[in-house]
């Protein structure tokens, strides 16, 4: 269905096939609330491996996995072969012979590459420290709702240069959504990822140190923490660093009257936002964090399952 076999970075795919997901990502969100049963890969088996803790990511999977028919099962590196020392290359073979699927949320990215050139089933990124592809999903998806659609629509991202801000270059540039990403020196995102989702469209890209010029009428202001799972040791540092890089009530008035606040989670009120701005009637956080179900459930339905996506709409 997809030109690819797995979700390892939204920048392997088309504009169309992410639009698919979106859209495929809000049929089903309409039919989970309506009630209606959709049990489109009933049978089959979701592999679960988790090396960094999560919420959102293992809730959202999990229900999702059961809504869509599927058992997932829950595989922390404390409790599989994998965190006693047996291979990336070794556990996604013996996966591919027992389940149907496999998502990973873990440390490096090199893993999640590793399990798909390895294995001979779908694996789909949870969380990489390079990559977050299926929070950007979510993200664009909330956007869409929120305002509409997405043409000619503007995101802006303050603070550091990370996992989630390389998924939010990659889909706006597929998408064709202008960016401005507001980031501390030294702390900007990957210049690779940068030039690939300038190449994508003609999408606007900017890259700035100033967190009001990145707000200006945008159509929505996204931060995340400062300093994220694993980086635990700078985050002292980090604070200093990033002072005058929070999602201020100031930041939000530089955006459009109608913009919306947006928050992978989990915050932390009065570093990289105001507790006036995520607490307050711009925010569409937990809208957002909601739709990683649903985005997910596309993409696990897209991937896993032998039906055309016009069969999935229905």
């Amino acid at each position: 269905m997809f030109t690819q076999n797995h979700l390892i970075a939204l920048s392997d795919y088309t504009k169309d096939e992410i639009l698919q997901i979106l859209s495929l990502g809000m049929r089903l969100k309409a039919k989970q609330k309506a009630g209606i049963k959709h049990k489109i890969l009933e049978g089959k088996t979701l592999g679960m491996i988790f090396t960094k803790s999560s919420t959102r990511t293992r809730v959202s999977f999990e229900v999702g996995a059961y809504q869509l028919g599927m058992h997932a099962l829950f595989l922390s590196s404390a409790d599989i072969q994998l965190g006693r020392g047996e291979t990336i290359e070794d556990t996604a073979k013996v996966l591919s012979r027992m389940v149907d699927g496999i998502m990973i949320r873990t440390f490096a990215h090199s893993d999640v590459v590793a399990l798909a050139e390895h294995g001979a089933i779908p694996v789909i990124n949870g969380l990489t420290d390079f990559n977050h592809p299926c929070q950007a999903l979510a993200d664009i998806i909330t956007l869409w709702e929120k305002r509409g659609s997405l043409d000619g629509a503007k995101l802006a991202y303050v603070g550091d240069g990370n996992n989630v801000c390389h998924s939010l270059l990659n889909i706006c540039g597929k998408l064709g959504i202008d960016i401005s990403v507001a980031t501390p020196k030294g702390y900007e995102p990957d210049a690779s990822v940068v030039t690939a989702a300038k190449a994508f469209s003609s999408a606007k890209i900017e890259i700035t140190d100033d967190p009001l010029i990145a707000a200006d009428g945008a159509d929505a202001v996204y931060t995340d923490v400062f300093a994220s799972m694993g980086q635990e040791s700078e985050a002292k540092k980090r604070l200093e660093v990033f002072k005058g890089y929070s999602v201020t009530e100031a930041v939000m008035k530089k955006a459009k009257p109608s913009a919306i606040f947006l928050h992978c989670l989990p915050a932390h009120r009065g570093e990289e936002v105001e507790a006036s701005v995520i607490d307050g009637p711009q925010s569409a956080v937990f809208d957002e964090a909601e739709n990683r179900l649903h985005a997910q459930k596309a993409i696990m339905a897209m991937l896993m399952s032998d039906l055309s996506y016009e069969e999935l709409m229905k």
